[in-house]
Parts: C-alpha cells; structure tokens; sequence
C-alpha cells in the first residue's frame, strides 16, 4: 500500500502502557491502585538480596563460593529463555546445577532480539515439537507471570486475509490450530474486524483471532527467570565460552575460557589490578581471604607454641614470662588483623554521585575516528566491538554428569565437540524497527498477514508491553550472501513497505531505533529436544526458533523428564521459591518523582537514602529511578554495565536514547554502578552511542524518510 497520505486517520484511543497507571499482570490490566499484594508483594513471600550486596564479577554469589573439584549434577550451555526456563525447572530440585553463558549477560542471543510474542500454535506443523510445545507453553505464562513478575499481557493476535485465496489460508490454519489443540480460534470478519482494529489496511476483509496470544519483554521473561534459578541455588556465570567438552569416567569434563572485554582488563591494568574480578567487592576474597587464612593458621602455632612453654615446668620463670608476654601480644596482633575489613569487602560510605557521573566518558565505536558501527551493537557489556572475542583472563575445568546443550546458534558447534554431527544450525537474522509510544496506539492486537510457506510467519505489526510499536522482522539466512549482505536501506524498505500492508498510518519518523537478532533453525526443519546418540547424559535442546518463547516453560518440563529418564534423581528443593518481586515500580505521572541536573536529587547511596533513591529520575524518557537501578544491582545476577541495567528497568530506552545532552542517563547509569559495585566508571561498560543495527543516526529523518516513502509507492 502507498504511503497514508490519501487514508483518512483512525480514531485516536488510549491504549493501556504497562507501568503507567498500573500494570499488565498474569495477563491482564491492574490499575495502580490494586496493584499492592499482587504486581507488588509483600516482600517476605519474595527472594530478596542482603542490603549492601551486590554480586561478583561475572558470576552469581553462590558460583563465586563453588572450587574447582566440586561435580555439579547439571551443567546448562545457554542462558537465553530456554537455558533459564529449564534452569529455574531444575532449582525446584536439590540439586547442583550450573548455567554457563559466553556473553556478558543472560537473554544476550535470539532471546534479546525478538517480537516477545507468545504465540498461540495454530500455525505449527501437527505433529511437529513446534506443535507439540507451544500451545502447553502458552497456557503456562498467566501463572508464571503471577509467581515472577515479568509483564504479560494477553492481546490476542488477528492473521489479515485481503483476498479470496488469504480466506483460504485462515482456513487451513484453522484446521491446524484445532489438530494442535489450540482453543477459541475463530474467523472474524470485516465489521467486528475494524471495530477490533480501526487502524488496519481497509483493503482487509477478515482474520483468524487467537485471544490466547499474549506478549512479553523476551529479555525481562528471561531474566525474571534466571533470577530466580539463581535465588534458589543455581549457580551463574557468564563470559564463559565453552571451547572443549570430553568424557573423563562417569563425569564430562568441560573447558571453559573466561573472558573480559578489553576496555576493562585496560582500566585494571592502569590501576595495578588483575582482570579476573577476584579483588571485587561480593567476591571470594582474593589474595585478601588467602593473606588472613595465612595470618590464622601461622598464628595459632605461635600461640600454642607459646603456650607449651608457659605450662613447661622445665623451663625457667623469666623465659616463661618472657613466652607468655609474647604470646599475648601475637593474639592481639592477630585478632586486629583478622577483624580489620579486606580491601575488596570494605564497607563504602557516602560517595557523591555528581563526581563519579563528571568522570564518565561516552564509550567510541569500532570505526574509523571512534564512530559507531552495527558490529558495536554485538555487545551488552564494556563497549568492545565484538563480545566472546574479548580478553582471555583465565581457563577453567568444570565437571558435572549431565550437559544440556541450548547454546541457540552455537548448539551445532557444542554437539561436535563430543562427535555427534546429527545436526546443524542455520542461523536467519531477524531485523526490527522500534517507534516511539506516541504510535503505540495503532493496534492493540499483534498484527501478521498470511504466513510464507518459506519464511514464516512474516513481518508483524505489534504494540509492545511498554506502548512502543514493533515492525519487523526480516528473514534473512545467512548462508544466503544477498540476504546477509542487504544495505540498511534495504532493510528499512522491507520492514516497512510489508508493515505498510497491514497498518498503513504509523510514521516512520517516529523511528527511535533498530536492532537484530539471529533465529537458531535446525538442519532438520524441526526442534531437537533428546538425548544425544552418542551419550544419553548430553541432552540436546537445539534448534528452538519461532515459537521457541512461547514454548520454553513446557520444553522445560520435557527436559527434566529426559534427564530423570537418564538416571538423575530429582529430591525436592524444600526451600524452594517460586515468587520474585518486580525491579520496576508502576508510576503515575511524576507524582513523587524529582528531575535536575546531577547532583540536586542524588542519594549517597546509604541504607538510610532509599526514600531519596525512588523520588530521583535517572531517566527522563522512561522516569526509571535511582532506586529501581539500585535494586537491579542488588539482585542475583551479575550487573557490570549500563546495557545490563537498560534491559531491566528501561534506563536509556526511550525517545532520546540516551542522548547524552538531554539528561544524560547513561553516565548516570554508569555511575550508580560504580558506587554500588565499589569501583572506578572505567570498569564499567557503556552502550555505545547512537547505537543501532541499521540507522546511521539512530533515527529516519525528513530526508531519509521521503526517500524511502518514493520507493515503497513505487513497488
């Protein structure tokens, strides 16, 4: 369809945005006054963090207290949503279970570039496992947002027909959605159509209807979930790229390379410190703990040395004394010591913020004079231009009796290292454009047109969970060099001359940004969920693309059936914990918010500060709060940059961006985690600025965007 200057505009309405006025919970809308008890807990029923404690570098509190000889039951390759699905499945059991993944966060992969969509499963295959899992899956995610509070809304989604062989095709999708045992579909047609969706493309004439549809933030789904694996009892630790896996007995061995991007091993270096975390706050203690075990252990032979002496009736009087004198003073001396706190666990006072934001430095792109390119978009952490390909600062040997391989793209390369080439993995990129909430009010449902036999689903037209509207994704296999290799200008075209066919009002200006992601599909055209023929202690989990999200919770329980078909034994975790309490407070306008310049509203930091803390905006755009930041520090998961406090209280993701000359929330950012974390801004990494997969200035201007409105009438 052409460009929406000959269509009339639709009726403006107003659209619920989760965290505005309330929230979107278990499903459904809650207004900010019934909000206490449900969205919000009592926070006894919820795993909480100590107060001062923050995690230490690159790994979970508990994985920072595990050694070298221990032999974990489970070890997961893979923290996107289904390696955190099943790991929070397995922490309802005692067991000790290990989640390894080599980016710098959890929901790094496909996870964190994808449309969020819960799908309802009347498009799959029957028969297939897409089929198998996804519709169980769905009907899981009410309850699951009611035990961790990661915000799902069930929006139902509507299939466009514009002719009469698209009728034909709801048609068939009908029949496979009833073989897949999907409930409530139906066929809607035109009037009941546009008064469901006033702004679709007029030339539509009906659609199928899944009211189960539902979406979600995909990295705040995975997040919420590894959070609360780790809450109860399974270990974390991430930039840890698996490079070998044998069998050694019973037990696999597997060698794993820890890595820290370059622009942190180059502060540590400047400040004389090693690169491997261990002298951070929240670690094991380091040369530290080893120093104070060495203080105890020499002085306890000293004092009963002296003490032998004391009580020796051979020996004079004068060396007696002599002995015991100098024996007090060694348990004087000793007990100063051992009391006096480590460098790396000190105590921190009040640290003023405006002196650590004054510091921050913007991180520079890989190109040429420091500018911004898409390779910069490949990392969440300390701004190097291309994440596992960081520094190697240490190598390590983990043992367990049971791998599950979900390491999405990387699967196939995991499964040949232990000689099973049944499979492989054929990555399709997926592009995305983003536009700003003020178009969040064009579709309530999640658009698509009639699925492409080849691609799929298609590209999709959805208002998200926080009120921006989604257009994309392509489908672009990377084996194929056109589609890797299409221009960002093609890429925009395609995106919204096919999103124009489904709603043609929104304005392709109001474009904030752009971002890709990498669906993980299988050789074999269908999810690998089995033992391994080579070892039925290595399970595959691979190949799990559209609608992999969806079907995660279900894939879960299927895998710890494999893995207790295989021998594990599965005693009840008694202490286990299934509530989490949200990071992000709904707000109502600002009423109780404070913004200015830094340094007016900053807190210190200090335990008796947290009414300061939820009053002070951080981020003007989204109104994230100095305290919500705060409490994402203090969670379970390690948190070292501004990109990994930006995918779980939105700082930094609205209109500007974090346009430093707006109010500059990305240094703030950054600052807040430095007084937390206890170190200097340079070890904390930034988001590259602008940063964005295929818009040069991370937004289409007047220009750009009448180019490309030429282009799409002329198709």
């Amino acid at each position: 369809m052409p460009p929406n200057a000959s269509l009339e505009p639709p009726p403006d309405r107003k659209l619920p945005q989760h965290g505005v006025k309330g929230v979107y919970y278990a499903g459904h809308w809650v207004d900010l006054e019934d909000c206490a008890g449900t969205f919000q807990p009592d926070p006894s029923t919820c795993s909480q963090c100590p107060t001062r404690s923050v995690c230490p570098r690159s790994q979970s509190r508990n994985a920072a207290k595990s050694t070298e000889d221990i032999i974990y039951d489970v070890v997961i390759i893979g923290a996107g949503c289904i390696g955190s699905a099943i790991a929070r499945e397995l922490s309802r059991y005692s067991l000790k279970t290990l989640l390894l993944e080599s980016a710098d966060d959890v929901s790094q992969g496909a996870t964190k570039g994808n449309s969020g969509i819960v799908h309802a499963g009347y498009d799959d295959k029957p028969g297939s496992l897409h089929a198998k899992f996804c519709w169980p899956g769905n009907q899981m995610f009410p309850q699951l947002d009611r035990e961790l509070r990661f915000g799902y809304q069930l929006n139902g989604s509507l299939v466009l027909a514009t002719n009469k062989e698209e009728l034909k095709i709801l048609d068939e999708l009908m029949e496979r959605g009833r073989q897949n045992g999907v409930q409530r579909l139906r066929i809607v047609q035109k009037k009941e159509l546009f008064e469901m969706e006033p702004a679709l493309n007029p030339n539509a004439i009906a659609a199928l209807y899944a009211p189960d549809a539902g979406n979600v933030i995909p990295y705040e789904f995975a997040i919420a979930l590894a959070e609360n694996a780790v809450d109860n009892g399974v270990e974390l630790r991430i930039r840890r790229e698996v490079q070998d896996i044998a069998k050694k007995g019973e037990h696999w061995e597997l060698s794993v390379r820890h890595w820290e991007p370059r622009d942190y091993v180059n502060a540590r270096e400047k400040m004389g410190k090693s690169a491997d975390g261990s002298e951070l706050i929240g670690g094991a203690g380091g040369g530290s703990a080893t120093f104070k075990s060495g203080i105890a252990i020499s002085s306890l032979a000293v004092i009963a040395k002296g003490v032998m002496m004391a009580l020796d009736g051979n020996v004079n009087d004068d060396i007696r004394l002599q002995s015991a004198l100098a024996t007090v003073v060694v348990i004087v001396v000793t007990v100063i010591l051992l009391l006096k706190p480590s460098s790396g666990k000190k105590k921190q006072g009040p640290v003023v913020l405006k002196d650590l934001v004054d510091k921050c430095a913007l991180p520079v792109g890989s190109g040429e004079s420091g500018k911004v390119e898409v390779n910069d978009m490949f990392t969440g952490g300390s701004g190097s231009w291309n994440a596992v390909q960081g520094v190697t600062v240490g190598r390590e040997t983990v043992k367990c009796r049971y791998v599950i391989n979900c390491a999405g793209s990387s699967a196939g390369k995991i499964s040949q290292m232990i000689g099973d080439e049944s499979f492989y993995i054929k990555p399709r990129l997926g592009d995305y454009l983003l536009l700003n909430r003020n178009q969040g009010h064009l579709t309530k449902h999640t658009i698509f047109p009639c699925p492409d036999p080849v691609l799929g689903k298609g590209v999709l037209v959805q208002t998200t969970l926080w009120g921006n509207l989604i257009l994309g994704p392509t489908a672009r296999d990377v084996h194929l060099e056109e589609a890797k290799n299409m221009s960002q200008s093609s890429v925009q075209e395609y995106i919204l001359s096919k999103c124009k066919q489904l709603c043609p009002y929104f304005d392709p200006k109001e474009t904030i940004h752009a971002f890709c992601g990498a669906r993980a599909k299988s050789s074999r055209g269908d999810w690998i969920i089995e033992p391994s023929a080579k070892d039925g202690n290595f399970i595959h989990v691979a190949g799990i693309d559209s609608p992999g999200l969806a079907g995660s919770p279900a894939i879960a329980l299927e895998v710890v059936r494999l893995l207790q078909h295989a021998g594990l034994e599965t005693p009840p975790n008694k202490n286990f914990n299934p509530n989490r309490a949200p990071i992000i407070t709904p707000k109502n306008g600002m009423k109780g918010l404070k913004m200015g310049p830094v340094g007016k509203n900053d807190s210190n930091g200090t335990d008796e500060d947290e009414e300061k803390m939820a009053s002070n905006v951080i981020c003007k755009c989204e109104k994230v709060t100095e305290l919500e930041v705060v409490r994402a520090l203090r969670r379970s998961l390690p948190i070292d940059s501004s990109q990994g406090i930006r995918k779980r209280t939105r700082a930094g993701m609205g209109h500007c961006q974090g346009e430093p000359d707006n109010y500059n929330c990305e240094c703030r950012v950054r600052a807040i985690i430095a007084r937390e974390n206890n170190v200097t801004v340079d070890e904390v990494g930034g988001r590259p600025w602008p940063a964005t997969s295929t818009l040069s200035q991370r937004w289409i201007d007047d220009e750009e965007r009448k180019d490309l409105e030429k282009r799409m009438a002329a198709d």
